[in-house]
């Protein structure tokens, strides 16, 4: 069986109610929901939530909610991994006999169907632990630098302050919008960015972290863009 686990805890601090705010039209949440099963990968479609509101409009969109997450895995410094494997722990004590877990965020609204699709085929084709979606850094990282408590301004690594960017090695950086991931890694807090895992690439367009006002500001106005 496959399953996706979306967490979605109710206690977001720089954005208020961030899993259920509305994003141009919708609740957060429903684009993850609603790509879940547009994809048709997956049995079960599960919303990992300590909040009673949040598992009201997770369900009504067609999710199950079939427990509330523990106090001691919805705080601020809960890790993923750990909120997976209680949603498969809680699976196989029900019964539910499952190989394959896809974590969904909620804050995805650009995720899609196809993709979702792709990482499942990528996950299987290479037997890898884990595909997830990743893309490339705009600005080459070696080059990056850095304010120091005068304002005076530092390279991270001088060294590279002469060299072409075109000859420098491309970065990438995890995308967040989910990650495949087989029931044994997860249950063994396998890491994810590691040699057993296999990238879903994303193009730039198609990504954006949503942690404060500003970033919602500018997701909206992409998410607008693409839809035009």
């Amino acid at each position: 069986m496959k399953v996706a686990v979306i967490p979605a805890r109710g206690g977001s601090k720089r954005i208020p109610r961030k899993n259920i705010k509305e994003f141009c039209g919708k609740p957060m949440i429903v684009y993850s929901i609603e790509a879940a099963l547009q994809s048709g990968c997956f049995d079960k479609i599960i919303v990992s939530t300590d909040d009673s509101e949040i598992a009201q409009v997770a369900k009504s969109y067609g999710a199950e909610v079939p427990f509330i997450r523990p106090k001691e895995l919805s705080n601020d410094y809960t890790g993923t991994i750990p909120v997976i494997r209680h949603a498969i722990e809680w699976l196989v004590e029900h019964g539910v006999d499952t190989n394959l877990v896809c974590c969904l965020y909620a804050t995805a609204p650009f995720v899609t169907a196809e993709y979702l699709q792709q990482g499942l085929q990528q996950l299987e084709d290479n037997n890898a632990a884990y595909a997830f979606t990743v893309t490339s850094y705009a600005f080459p990282i070696q080059r990056a630098i850095k304010l120091n408590p005068e304002l005076g301004v530092e390279m991270f690594d001088a060294n590279n302050f002469n060299t072409r960017s075109q000859d420098l090695e491309e970065a990438w950086h995890d995308a967040g919008q989910f990650y495949w991931g087989r029931v044994d890694a997860w249950v063994n807090e396998k890491t994810i960015f590691g040699a057993e895992s296999t990238p879903v690439i994303l193009p730039r367009h198609r990504v954006q972290d949503i942690d404060t006002p500003e970033d919602w500001e500018r997701a909206e106005w992409l998410f607008k863009a693409l839809q035009g």
